[in-house]
């Protein structure tokens, strides 16, 4: 599959999406992911955003942008980086729609933990903690989900504190 037909990031903490909106509908009127879009625009895949899906797709708020080491962003966001930039963006989705509830029946089935494949052929690891979903990057850094079930027509997204970066 190609990266670009399943990438489908973005959106927002508060937004209450309909079920007709498209990520991308629902990314431009998030104030908390201007950097996304921002991303997303860079790496040439908001046209795949507004294809069938269904995507879940983790999305960072800016603030786990910002947490980066200085001059990341900026970086990635140069035409010279779109091949890495994509691959990091992709590694943010996971095709198929599974909603919080899905997600922790899977870790539950799972003895605590499940590991899924992102569109960006790596994988990602959910675990609970304290009642809240984990999820853990091939480098063991990790992220938490901090709002969940923003529906779009084309999947579901839930927001994550922290980037997440392939190997």
């Amino acid at each position: 599959m190609k990266i670009k037909l399943l990438f489908a990031i973005l959106l927002g903490g508060v937004l209450s999406a309909s079920a007709q909106n498209t990520v991308v509908d629902v990314a431009v009127s998030s104030k908390d992911h201007t950097t996304l879009v921002a991303a997303v625009k860079a790496a040439d895949l908001v046209s795949a955003l507004q294809s069938a899906g269904p995507f879940t797709v983790f999305a960072p708020v800016n603030d786990a942008f910002a947490s980066l080491p200085k001059g990341t962003v900026e970086s990635l966001l140069k035409p010279e980086n779109k091949a890495t930039l994509a691959k990091i963006l992709t590694y943010h989705v996971v095709a198929g729609n599974l909603d919080a509830a899905a997600v922790v029946k899977a870790i539950q089935n799972g003895n605590g933990k499940v590991t899924v494949k992102t569109v960006s052929g790596g994988s990602l690891t959910a675990s609970l903690e304290n009642g809240k979903v984990i999820l853990t990057d091939e480098n063991g850094r990790t992220s938490t989900v901090v709002a969940t079930d923003l529906k779009a027509g084309n999947g579901v997204v839930h927001v994550i504190n922290n980037v997440v970066l392939p190997k």
